[in-house]
């Protein structure tokens, strides 16, 4: 890859950061135009849900394939055939007349965005190589992403009610086209030239598997966490994946190379992602419901509430960065988990007479706060210390937990609010009532999740070494490491022996 000039490399940054807004805020943009989607093309009470799990099974099920195809076939390329699908699936739900015309847009878009997540953040790892920049870029990354998982039920309300739920859809076609065109004037191409092919089996293993897991996950409060579908769906996914190691041991082609998880940041980094994110999901759909079904707000009030998290995610990300190249990510990773805990605990306690000024706007701005600084330096642990041919995997990895972390989330705490909401009916209370008393519950589970991903961090992280260390790395000679990015975080000591030493099949 030939070096960018410091102009066009923070040019590419912008470009990258606008799509992932995009892919991330299409995850939420479309739940407040559900009801109106409903009306007009006929959906029945079992279609409705989905509209949106048919965009996080794709985009779950198949971001590592789309960031290992992305190593071997180059990711600009990736970047732009993953982008021109997700137009062409926004393209297609926009013009939807009925119920599987617009689950099978929503499928190809995920399809897209898969391809689209990992490749964006593999160049932004490979255009930013110094631990100061790559940190200060990462932090811009992670920010517009969180901005636009907050911003999805804004952007959703308004173009709903101004312009009817087609909106949502059209408003993809042009950003993307703009992006498609800019692209290779923006971006370099760069893949891992030692890999010829990949892993068939290993990928339909590993999809098939990750797949089918989200799947029961989502569809658990419907069909009993213990029935005999859910039992069995979570079984064939887990022999699928226990088929998948077995596969990658084997091959000489890994679609995984398994030595990756040697890295002990990557490896909890992406643990603590998915703890994180089972937190962050459901603190923000049940909030949604919460306004509107018990404030009675309208759907664009709802998503103009959750504004001051938008503008947390907004305005704190790139602080974020500058905290960990000075301290490393470890604090910053617990004190934000514990931070964003402390606010979910007050918000959990809601009350059906309650008001938007009184009762949400501080614990909601707490929590953001929190999660920002959490989401962000989780994500670098997770990804600082990949090696550079090993990118788009890394990035893949890093994707696949957000997704699956927030599913296994709402899954997990929509069984125990819908559960407390029954038992709350059938003591005699009103809808509110029992709606209050479910989101309450939901929002103490989802603090626990967030306590849990402060405390671990603080455990599982190792010891930060701060900017000094990041210096020291910044003027180490290129020869030191040829294939490993720079380390930010971990101590010395701390570092896996054979991180520098690993082929490019991690065998």
């Amino acid at each position: 890859m030939t070096p960018l000039d410091s102009n066009r490399r923070w040019l590419a940054l912008a470009l990258l950061a606008t799509t992932q807004f995009v892919l991330i805020l299409d995850t939420a943009i479309v739940i407040v135009a559900i009801p109106s989607m409903e009306t007009d093309l006929g959906f029945t009470l079992d279609q409705l849900p989905w509209v949106a799990n048919a965009y996080i099974l794709a985009f779950g099920g198949l971001l590592l394939l789309g960031g290992r195809m992305g190593d071997i076939v180059g990711r600009r390329r990736m970047f732009i055939g993953g982008l021109i699908l997700f137009a062409l699936g926004s393209l297609i739900g926009a013009l939807a007349t009925a119920p599987l015309w617009l689950i099978i847009a929503r499928a190809v878009q995920g399809i897209g965005a898969a391809a689209v997540s990992p490749a964006a953040l593999a160049l932004v790892m490979t255009l930013f190589t110094k631990p100061e920049e790559r940190n200060k870029a990462l932090g811009v990354w992670g920010s517009v992403a969180a901005a636009g998982a907050a911003a999805g039920y804004i952007v959703g309300g308004v173009l709903t009610q101004a312009f009817g739920w087609q909106a949502v859809f059209w408003v993809n076609v042009p950003i993307v086209l703009a992006v498609v065109l800019f692209a290779p004037r923006l971006l370099p191409e760069a893949r891992d030239g030692g890999h010829g092919s990949f892993d068939l089996a290993g990928a339909v293993t590993l999809t098939g598997g990750i797949t089918l897991a989200v799947y029961a996950l989502i569809n658990a409060e419907r069909s009993g966490w213990t029935s005999a579908a859910t039992l069995g769906q979570f079984a064939v996914a887990a022999a699928l994946l226990v088929a998948f190691v077995v596969i990658e041991t084997r091959s000489s082609e890994p679609l995984i190379s398994l030595g990756i998880f040697r890295i002990a940041s990557l490896r909890n980094g992406n643990a603590l992602t998915l703890l994180m994110q089972g937190a962050m999901v459901p603190m923000f759909f049940f909030l949604t419901l919460y306004l509107q079904h018990v404030l009675d707000f309208s759907p664009m009030q709802a998503g103009l509430g959750q504004m001051p998290a938008a503008l947390c995610f907004a305005l704190l990300g790139t602080q974020v960065s500058k905290v960990v190249s000075r301290i490393g990510y470890r604090i910053p990773a617990a004190v934000g988990g514990l931070v964003s805990g402390a606010g979910m605990l007050w918000l959990a306690q809601v009350d059906v007479n309650g008001a938007y000024l009184t009762d949400v706007l501080a614990p909601l701005t707490i929590a953001a706060a929190g999660a920002t600084f959490a989401v962000i330096a989780l994500m670098i642990a997770a990804t600082a210390e990949a090696p550079l041919h090993s990118a788009g995997l890394a990035s893949g990895l890093v994707n696949v937990t957000q997704q699956i972390g927030g599913a296994l989330g709402l899954a997990v705490v929509g069984t125990l609010a819908a559960a407390a909401s029954a038992r709350a009916t059938d003591r005699g209370g009103d809808a509110a009532a029992a709606l209050t008393d479910g989101v309450g519950l939901a929002l103490t589970v989802g603090a626990c999740f967030a306590l849990a991903t402060g405390v671990l961090s603080a455990v599982l992280l190792g010891k930060s070494r701060g900017a000094a260390a990041a210096a020291e790395d910044d003027a180490a000679p290129a020869s030191a490491s040829a294939d490993t990015a720079p380390v930010q975080d971990a101590a010395p000591a701390e570092r896996p022996a054979d991180a520098d030493a690993e082929p490019a099949n991690g065998r």
